[in-house]
């Protein structure tokens, strides 16, 4: 058995990088997968698309492992690749992310631009699809200052950006 600490599963595979500019697809300001042919039609492969979404100091990329192979494909999107997809209204409040991801809603990162709701995670934006909208329309309030979110006792403004 080899007990380098160097030596990580990740270490053991070949890695293939593929960049932007030659990806073969792509994902839309919705969230929804495209290649040359159309729209991504398959639940499942979507599915997959989305669980595979990861980030690195070059970007956002999908990747699989093929046998021995490490496929690293970095894609390019509109807006962002991560979206809001349901809503867990516990206490606190969760967001399931397109990626199977669930974060806390955090009303003090959230803003609005271009008539859209977003979240902020550090640099990355997440963006909220229709249906979770739709989730989230009973804590929403319009004020005479703008859009809030209530949440208990509080109402809290969501900026425009």
């Amino acid at each position: 058995m080899n007990d380098d600490p160097r030596r990580t599963p990740q270490s053991l595979f070949s890695e293939v990088v593929i960049p932007k500019e030659n990806a073969v697809f792509w994902m839309d300001g919705r969230g929804r997968w495209h290649n040359r042919h159309g729209r991504f039609a398959h639940q499942r492969i979507i599915d997959h698309f989305n669980r595979a979404i990861r980030r690195d100091e070059n970007g956002y990329y999908v990747t699989q492992i093929l046998g021995s192979l490490r496929e690293k494909v970095y894609f390019p999107f509109e807006d962002t690749p991560l979206f809001v997809i349901n809503i867990i209204a516990d206490i606190p409040m969760r967001l399931v992310l397109n990626t199977a991801e669930e974060i806390l809603m955090d009303p003090r990162q959230l803003f609005i631009e271009s008539d859209q709701l977003y979240q902020r995670r550090g640099a990355e934006r997440i963006k909220f699809i229709d249906r979770a909208l739709i989730l989230l329309s009973p804590y929403l309030q319009e004020t005479e200052n703008g859009l809030a979110i209530r949440m208990g006792p509080e109402l809290i403004p969501i900026p425009e950006a």
